[in-house]
């Protein structure tokens, strides 16, 4: 009864907070009651915060550094993962190939997110020429698969990291456009959306505070899988020496140049092999769970 008066008694602005707070609460409660998520998300924070904890704990200098009196000492106390053929530290190139690699997945999401958001927000919500014309560009690039894709850019630009970013937000703008599509096109035409018409709402309006809050569910399903596509992208081109260029450790280029000593010294690529797996696997996790919990028929 207390209760009821409260939210009486508090203003519009004020109600919709309490709510938006309780739908968030419900999500968590929902996203946790998934063991394997939160197991996923657990340790991708951990991972995210060794990432940054590098910045700070170990010098690039001493990550490039090459001690030939030292190389391919097996993993010991002093060096957990042990040493490469350049008697590099292969532990503390691992935590800063983490940094980049998560960067690079982050930030080619992000670009991708905003780019495709809005080719599939206003294809879906316009229809018609709009529609087909952006549509039709959208299949001219799926045309291409998308690792191919990137490596024909970075080949065309060269391999900075500016170039890789663009070439992996590119490749990955389609399936985000296409995707923003569909949930718009079964959303433009409910009842609240027609209300908002019929009030004199800006098409914009509508977009950015109806439609677009109410597909947030698939949109960051498909961002968290998104990024675990990306940080493989980005190991695969530098696998082939078209990502990060060596010195500068990252997962790909490790197990690129570790891959001539895979029989003598298998260790080498055993850590960048799990980081890239531990990656993308706890990615994978955190997006289903997250689905699990927007997803009103996956929630038992």
């Amino acid at each position: 009864m207390k209760s009821d008066i409260a939210d009486n008694l508090a203003g519009p602005d004020t109600q919709r907070i309490y709510k938006k707070r309780s739908q968030l609460e419900g999500i968590w409660i929902r996203y946790k009651r998934n063991k394997l998520s939160m197991f996923g998300l657990i340790l991708f924070i951990l991972m995210a915060v060794a990432a940054l904890l590098s910045l700070f704990l170990v010098d690039y200098e001493a990550v490039i550094h090459q001690d030939m009196s030292i190389i391919f000492q097996s993993p010991s106390g002093e060096h957990l993962f042990g040493t490469d053929h350049f008697g590099r530290d292969i532990f503390s190139r691992i935590l800063w190939g983490a940094k980049i690699s998560m960067f690079i997945g982050l930030a080619s999401v992000l670009m991708s997110l905003t780019v495709g958001t809005t080719v599939g927000a206003i294809a879906g919500y316009y229809g018609g020429k709009v529609d087909e014309i952006s549509m039709r560009i959208m299949d001219v690039v799926l045309a291409v698969p998308e690792t191919l894709l990137a490596i024909c850019i970075v080949a065309a630009l060269g391999n900075s990291m500016t170039n890789i970013l663009l070439a992996i937000s590119v490749s990955q703008v389609p399936k985000m456009a296409r995707m923003v599509r569909s949930t718009v096109l079964t959303i433009k035409n409910v009842e609240y959306i027609e209300a908002a018409r019929s009030c004199g709402t800006s098409n914009a309006r509508i977009i950015l505070r109806h439609i677009l809050p109410n597909s947030i569910g698939p949109i960051v399903v498909n961002a968290m899988l998104t990024i675990s596509r990306a940080i493989l992208q980005v190991a695969s081109l530098s696998f082939i020496g078209l990502g990060i260029s060596p010195p500068a450790p990252e997962w790909g280029n490790m197990l690129s140049e570790a891959k001539p000593y895979i029989r003598d010294y298998p260790y080498l690529l055993v850590a960048p092999s799990i980081a890239i797996i531990m990656t993308v696997s706890c990615l994978t996790l955190v997006g289903d769970g997250i689905q699990s919990a927007l997803d009103p028929k996956l929630r038992d």
